[in-house]
């Protein structure tokens, strides 16, 4: 009998995280370990090696961030710590053990500029300090292990954690009337998706390195999002669309970072579902939570 491969996942508490316990927990091939905080402190670097040995990974789904993006702006270190220098403990551990590194990334490493579809060759020039953080984080991983996979997605969501759907649901429970920013255009990306396509790419028939694009298909804003969370959930609180500048953060977020998935679904024949259909997916989940 074929030894099982061991996958350790940072960041098991997190959306991605909490996803792929779901999803890969039953997996025959796998024997698959997840670390939280707790188990694995990515502000401590120096700790991180010697905390990884201990595991002996086979397989490393790096999936643990500093993600309070407005947050980073006033705990810049803290955010550098986590998104960027443990990166590069990490992407070292997994070269010098010889341990295939899968990295998650974020579209907030654009500008939000673009008028297309942004790929993987568009240039990055981060806007906020999460997504300088992050960005170095991708740097140091290419630098230092350049057989990792990193993939970049944005606005995830999940039954699980933070996000926006639930703040959504929430606020839309609570108040008659909610505003929403439509002049910020992407995808959501429902995390119980992106855990599926991670699935997918490590059972592929080759591990080919390199950054890729993820995100569900379509493209609308977040007023927009919000909407449709409305709709399906048959919610009856107006959402009323606002400009970012009506709606001022600590952290500017990019105005457009719809992601251009085409390099993901050419190398690992992945079919990536439509945001709708997710998110459908997603509310009937709490649904069914809730009636439990």
């Amino acid at each position: 009998m074929m030894n099982r491969q061991r996958i350790v996942i940072t960041g098991a508490s997190g959306q991605l995280g909490s996803e792929l316990k779901d999803l890969l927990s039953g997996e025959p091939l796998w024997d698959c370990v997840f670390l939280g905080r707790q188990q694995l402190p990515l502000e401590q670097t120096e700790a991180i090696e010697g905390l990884l040995s201990g595991y002996a990974p086979d397989i490393l789904i790096h999936a643990g961030a500093y993600t309070a993006v407005d947050k980073a702006e006033e705990e810049a270190d803290l955010a550098d710590k986590v998104n960027h220098l443990a990166c590069a403990e990490i992407a070292r551990y997994c070269r010098h053990h010889q341990v295939k590194l899968i990295a998650i990334s974020t579209d907030y490493v654009f500008d939000g500029l673009s008028e297309e579809p942004l790929n993987e060759e568009a240039p990055t020039r981060p806007i906020n300090r999460y997504g300088i953080t992050k960005l170095e984080g991708e740097k140091a991983i290419q630098k230092i292990c350049p057989d990792a996979i990193i993939i970049r997605t944005s606005w995830v969501y999940s039954s699980y954690g933070r996000n926006f759907v639930k703040t959504m649901l929430r606020l839309m429970d609570e108040r008659e009337e909610i505003s929403v920013v439509n002049d910020q255009v992407g995808s959501p990306t429902y995390a119980a998706d992106l855990a599926t396509a991670i699935r997918d790419i490590l059972k592929a028939e080759r591990w080919v390195p390199g950054v890729y694009h993820y995100s569900n298909e379509g493209q609308l804003s977040w007023y927009d999002f919000a909407v449709a969370i409305k709709e399906l959930a048959g919610k009856s609180c107006v959402v009323r669309p606002i400009s970012s500048e009506e709606f001022p953060t600590m952290a500017k977020r990019p105005k457009y970072s719809l992601l251009d998935k085409a390099k993901i679904k050419q190398t690992f024949g992945l079919e990536v579902p439509y945001w709708k259909d997710s998110l459908q997916s997603m509310l009937a989940k709490i649904n069914s939570q809730n009636s439990k």
